[in-house]
């Protein structure tokens, strides 16, 4: 996306173009790797150094407001921000925090008896467990082997007393 489809897709949104939200936009429309609040800030800032931590924060709110950025939760860890245009899903990996999209499809919103007065703008999924990285190394810490099962099966060697 070029410098005035940036500029277009802010003011289209009721949205000043601004030094600092277009550096904030601009960066999140190259880097799709889920960046928190401070990686956005420390690389604006680098580049910026006019930007300050409270500015880059509040553009983050006012692009999540518009609609123009996502705001992704991640249980216990800071949140990350994707300003990926089409619609998907996200796999957020339990041991090392990576954000993941995937393909979108439709997720089936909640009858309307549970919702109350609610009003529903849309479902998300978002899956979590382990990423391919950490799942192998999950696998590997959860064999446990006989002698770690019964430590006194060992003689002083190490090995086992029931193998020669």
């Amino acid at each position: 996306m070029d410098v005035q489809q940036i500029r277009q897709r802010l003011e289209d949104n009721g949205l000043r173009c601004t030094p600092q939200r277009f550096s904030v936009m601009s960066f999140l429309m190259q880097h799709h790797d889920h960046p928190t609040a401070a990686e956005i800030f420390e690389a604006v800032n680098s580049a910026d150094p006019r930007s300050s931590r409270a500015t880059t924060y509040n553009n983050l709110r006012d692009l999540v407001e518009a609609g123009l950025v996502r705001q992704v939760a991640v249980e216990g860890r800071a949140a990350r921000y994707d300003a990926k245009g089409d619609q998907h899903h996200h796999f957020i990996c339990d041991r090392c925090g990576n954000v993941e999209d995937l393909d979108w499809y439709k997720v089936p919103t909640p009858a309307q008896t549970s919702l109350g007065k609610r009003t529903v703008r849309e479902c998300e999924l978002i899956v979590r467990g382990l990423c391919p990285k950490c799942a192998p190394r999950s696998k590997r810490d959860t064999t446990v082997t006989a002698a770690q099962q019964n430590p006194l099966s060992l003689n002083t060697n190490g090995r086992s007393r029931l193998q020669p």
